[in-house]
């Protein structure tokens, strides 16, 4: 050992072997899992560094875990012989039990006289406005002093939506003896005309008979159509009334609510649309088509005040063509061709010349000349691409008439012209046999 410096001193090799671990008093091994499960545990207030500092290992006590223990009730039939007659007669007495309450349960319900239907009075009937209450009833007849529960409500409620005014029935019971009938009538959006016969038809295309008090109702303000038969099959009917809701809802389109100057809506062709339109004293029929309803109206509208004052047996109009409308008069007069633009100006219509076959010379008129369109056959003029056929007007029973201005009195004439009718015909039938023999129908 060598010193340095007075007072120091420097080991020249380094010295083997460790400083001696402290033996900390009650020091003993953890046992196996101890570490896991223990933690050191010592005085706060004693120093760490006192020689009776000694922390120690405090042991968690250990809880073993127990399982859930679980049941589980085994159902079956017993395997030996005894428990299977026991099993056997529980089993019919249950299910005798089940049966005879229910049996007491069913004679109850339908041999109680509180769920008889006593009066038509417990039948209540919302809904109906066109249909009577005696219609109605007319199909419960059988279910008078009858228990509620033997009431067949789906064959009633069937037997109700074969009426031709309701559209959906509803029939349920009421305890303890009333029955519920709600119906939803159809609703008529047009007359149809049957020859001298006038009813109503909806939207579906159902025909609908007319109420005796229809006659001055202001809802009952529609066109009158034709071409709607009950030969036809519902099918067609449906069909034929889908093109009559476009025309109508294309025509009101604009909101001024034109289709209250129709007089008249002829669906026998549903590629070929045609009204009557009131003007003055006569009905113009019109050709709408098929499509674009409201512009063809308007140009019709636009230019019939000049047609009227050059043409005054104006008696039809084809509208189907883009740029011509098809002039038709009365009495088989000449054909003439117009444009579709501004109002026509006078032009003479020249008079039919062959008198030898009036039919050829009504289905090819003459073309009056247009100073604004080029020179044509006549042929080629009169008849476009799709080759229109230019017909006379035919005579034909003044239709109904009633515009927006005069609906409700032409529908008070129409009802009381149809009431003549029929009261001549009831009277004609009550005279005897011979007027029956002879086929024929007083009208009025």
């Amino acid at each position: 050992m060598k010193f340095a410096k007075r007072g120091s001193a420097v080991l020249e090799a380094p010295e083997e072997g460790y400083a001696s671990e402290t033996n900390w008093p009650n020091r003993e091994p953890a046992p196996a899992g101890m570490l896991q499960r223990g933690r050191l545990a010592a005085d706060p207030n004693e120093n760490p560094g006192s020689p009776n500092y000694a922390p120690t290992v405090e042991e968690e006590v250990y809880k073993p875990r127990r399982e859930s223990m679980s049941y589980r009730l085994r159902l079956g039939i017993p395997k030996s012989l005894a428990g299977k007659i026991i099993f056997a007669a529980i089993a019919l007495v249950g299910l005798g039990a089940i049966v005879i309450g229910y049996l007491g349960v069913r004679n109850a319900l339908f041999h109680d006289d509180r769920f008889v239907v006593a009066t038509a009075s417990d039948i209540q009937i919302v809904g109906n406005q066109r249909l009577t209450r005696d219609q109605v009833l007319d199909i419960f007849g059988a279910d008078i002093e009858r228990n509620i529960f033997r009431v067949p409500l789906a064959e009633r409620r069937a037997d109700l939506e074969r009426l031709p005014w309701v559209a959906h029935a509803t029939v349920m019971r009421l305890l303890p003896n009333g029955i519920r009938v709600s119906i939803i009538e159809r609703v008529p959006v047009a007359f149809v005309r049957q020859g001298t016969q006038i009813g109503f038809v909806d939207a579906e295309g159902v025909l609908l008979d007319m109420p005796q008090d229809a006659a001055g109702d202001p809802r009952y303000s529609f066109p009158v159509l034709t071409g709607l038969s009950a030969d036809d099959p519902l099918s067609a009917r449906a069909a034929r009334m889908e093109v009559y809701k476009r025309f109508m809802k294309d025509l009101d389109s604009s909101g001024e609510h034109l289709t209250q100057a129709l007089s008249e809506v002829d669906l026998s062709n549903p590629e070929d649309v045609k009204a009557l339109i009131p003007s003055g004293s006569t009905d113009i029929l019109v050709h709408f088509g098929d499509e674009d309803f409201l512009n063809r109206y308007r140009l019709f509208e636009q230019n019939l005040p000049q047609w009227k004052t050059q043409y005054p047996k104006l008696a039809s109009v084809d509208a189907r063509y883009e740029h011509q409308f098809v002039l038709e008069m009365e009495s088989g007069a000449a054909v003439p061709l117009a444009s579709n633009g501004a109002p026509l100006p006078a032009v003479p219509v020249k008079p039919a010349t062959s008198t030898a076959k009036p039919a050829t010379a009504a289905a090819k008129p003459p073309v009056a000349k247009h100073p604004d369109t080029p020179k044509a056959a006549p042929k080629a003029a009169a008849k476009p691409a799709t080759k229109p056929v230019a017909k006379p007007a035919k005579p034909k029973v003044k239709p109904v008439k009633h515009p927006a201005d005069k609906a409700q009195s032409s529908n008070q004439k129409m009802f009381a012209a149809l009431a003549a009718a029929h009261k001549a015909a009831v009277a004609n039938a009550h005279n005897g046999a011979a007027a029956h023999a002879t086929g024929k129908q007083v009208t009025q």
